[in-house]
């Protein structure tokens, strides 16, 4: 590692105000090296605990989180916008993981024996690896870090964080929650650095595994440096998720459902709903109560709780998602409600519907990270899973309909992602596998899968003796 000792700062911005929060400092190369040593040999300890021990340090910072509710609620809010009412779930979530992982662990990790050809015994193991190192987004702040730390954790292994900038006040925050719930010196330690010293590293020996939840561009780039060094990787990568709605479809529920699916956590989350397909039969209504109900959301202050809608996590943010949103009218696209920056302090963006999308078109081919939403027609019901399935990504998507069982056959045998969501939109559940296909990413998170990603699947073969 580098032994730089230059120090520069940066500041997080509150973007419901556009004001500075605080200012945080970078690492020196010699602090990032220490933080490496020290999380190897705090993993050489951790490893020899057994799988209940470690779930009751787990079970502790899933009960630590809980006393901390209310300044990590407000803390999030503050840094990337959310409303306060989504934050406070977020943290109810992270407990709930921490609660799953502890109570499944013993289960998911146990050894498993096999009978040998020639009669001999086979046992499997699942032994922890080392250092995970997880760089992860700002649009979840709590939430992507437990997701994937607290599996790792349960299977041995220990973390380092390098967290978006904008959110490093929460990735402190959640050091000391740890540090408070008794987790050891050193399984979890943030990394306050820069792009450079993130890729040094990746490259490092003790670096046992990469997870990154970000852009398929930051994907692309952190595979194939962790591929250099013939490191596994989890990615869990961006999307543009379509909803169908059915013809036989129960509208009202499907304007709901998809409002929320568009606009949760402002609209800025990978498994969002985004491209909205209707069929012809029931485009019309569709369009007119969908077009309504975003149209009279309120935006506001995340804080306050008549605030639907909240503002968009950077400044840079709300002016790529406005250029997408230009760029798809000239080509064709309409703007049905919103499309325009409002006047006034902070990042703020409205709930936006653009009708006429297709391919070619922003709208139509890439992910709008914020509250801005596709509408497209198809034939009928076939077509609508054809215009799903015409996508380079591939994280999740839904369907609404009355009819079930079809609904389930069409998830299952022909939408071409890792989540379907039946008459509902996509919010993470710990029970259920988590991750994508395609330009989407790859391996998975919760559901116990997370658990397996970074574990040595270590054959022991035991010859009888004749």
């Amino acid at each position: 590692m580098s032994t730089t000792t230059k120090q520069d700062t940066f500041k997080t911005i509150n973007p419901t105000t556009g004001k500075e929060i605080t200012s945080h400092t970078y690492m020196t190369g010699d602090q990032v090296e220490e933080s490496i040593q020290q999380s190897h040999k705090a993993f050489l300890k951790w490893k020899m605990k057994s799988i209940e021990e470690r779930g009751e340090i787990i079970k502790s910072i899933g009960k630590e989180l809980q006393n901390y509710k209310k300044e990590l609620s407000e803390l999030m809010t503050d840094e990337m916008g959310k409303l306060l009412s989504q934050s406070e779930h977020e943290v109810d979530l992270c407990t709930s993981i921490c609660d799953y992982s502890a109570e499944n662990a013993p289960e998911f990790l146990k050894n498993e024996k096999r009978a040998l050809s020639n009669g001999g015994k086979g046992i499997i193991t699942y032994s922890p690896m080392g250092i995970i190192y997880g760089i992860q987004p700002w649009n979840y702040p709590s939430y992507q870090v437990l997701r994937y730390t607290i599996v790792n954790l349960m299977a041995g292994n220990s973390i380092l964080l390098k967290h978006a900038s904008n959110v490093t006040g929460t990735a402190k925050l959640l050091k000391t929650i740890f540090d408070t719930a008794g987790l050891p010196a050193g399984l979890f330690n943030v990394m306050i650095i820069e792009h450079d010293q993130s890729n040094a590293i990746i490259e490092h020996k003790l670096i046992r595994g990469v997870t990154l939840t970000g852009s398929p561009v930051a994907g692309e780039k952190i595979g194939e440096k962790a591929g250099a060094q013939l490191k596994k990787t989890v990615l869990e990568l961006g999307s543009n998720d379509a909803y169908l709605v059915l013809e036989d479809a129960d509208i009202d529920l499907a304007v709901e459902k998809s409002v929320m699916g568009r606009i949760y956590n402002n609209g800025e989350t990978c498994i969002a709903a985004k491209r909205f397909i209707a069929t012809e039969k029931v485009y019309d209504e569709f369009k007119e109560k969908f077009v309504k109900a975003m149209d009279a959301l309120k935006v506001g202050d995340p804080k306050k709780k008549e605030t639907e809608l909240g503002p968009m996590a950077r400044e840079d943010l709300r002016k790529e998602i406005h250029e997408q949103v230009l760029e798809s009218v000239e080509k064709g696209a309409e703007i049905l409600c919103g499309g325009k920056i409002p006047d006034g302090e902070g990042y703020f963006y409205p709930a936006t519907v653009l009708g006429n999308v297709t391919p070619g078109q922003p709208a139509y081919d890439d992910e709008l990270f914020g509250p801005v939403a596709s509408l497209i027609k198809a034939k009928d019901d076939e077509d609508a899973m054809r215009i799903a399935n015409d996508s380079r990504f591939g994280l999740g998507g839904g369907i609404f309909s009355k009819d079930i069982e079809k609904a389930t056959e069409l998830a299952e045998k022909h939408f071409d992602t890792g989540m379907v969501f039946i008459n509902s939109f996509g919010l993470a559940e710990p029970s259920m596998p988590f991750g994508g296909v395609k330009d989407s990413g790859y391996g998975r998170e919760h559901g116990g899968f997370g658990m397996k990603e970074f574990v040595n699947v270590k054959s022991i073969i035991i010859m009888e003796e004749k």
